[in-house]
């Protein structure tokens, strides 16, 4: 009885004061979030003991999020703001702080499925049988997204690209190369338009 009210009292001491709880959840689940962040993401780490998703302090965080690689990472750094976008990992994506992000976004670092319609052939089966995908047949690149960058709404952002500091993304844009920081794009493929302000 005194070993289980110890540990009643060592559950209650972590839950209210919060000093092991954060540690507990970072090793079990992947996720760590920093202080005043308001998660309201569907989360999915795969791979818990090696993936992991990082968000800083202060940020508002709406959509999906997911690694799905035992090497995949997403970084998201304070103040970030996420509207009901997905973001979707097989290698690392970086998103630095200040960063506004608006609803419908894609946000992937692969092709998602090989350029072989004999490979990808088996792709539906493996979803259904194993849950998995076989990763290494892929095309990936890591993204980031550097500091003060806005994304406008229904951009797509593909593997390999580094989005500049203050770099503004038009709404519906899809990004298949670097932005020059403090630029504006816009377009299908996103092509220069004019510089942004500081």
């Amino acid at each position: 009885m005194k070993i289980l009210l110890r540990e009643i009292y060592k559950l209650l001491v972590n839950y209210f004061f919060g000093r092991n709880k954060s540690i507990e959840i970072n090793r079990k689940s992947g996720l760590s979030i920093g202080k005043n962040t308001v998660n309201n993401a569907n989360v999915v780490i795969k791979y818990p003991e090696k993936s992991k998703i990082i968000i800083g302090d202060d940020c508002l965080i709406h959509g999906n999020i997911s690694t799905e690689t035992a090497f995949a990472n997403i970084k998201i750094g304070s103040n970030v703001f996420i509207g009901n976008s997905t973001i979707f990992s097989v290698v690392e994506i970086i998103i630095e702080d200040d960063v506004l992000i608006s609803s419908d976004c894609l946000i992937q670092d692969s092709d998602n499925h090989n350029l072989s319609r004999i490979v990808r052939k088996k792709d539906c089966n493996d979803w259904k049988t194993k849950g998995i995908q076989q990763w290494d047949l892929v095309e990936k690149k890591p993204i980031k997204i550097c500091a003060g960058a806005w994304l406008g709404a229904k951009c797509i952002i593909l593997k390999g690209v580094t989005i500049g500091e203050g770099a503004i993304i038009a709404a519906g844009s899809v990004v298949t190369k670097d932005v020059d920081p403090y630029t504006i794009v816009a377009g299908n493929p996103a092509k220069f338009i004019k510089n942004a302000l500081l």
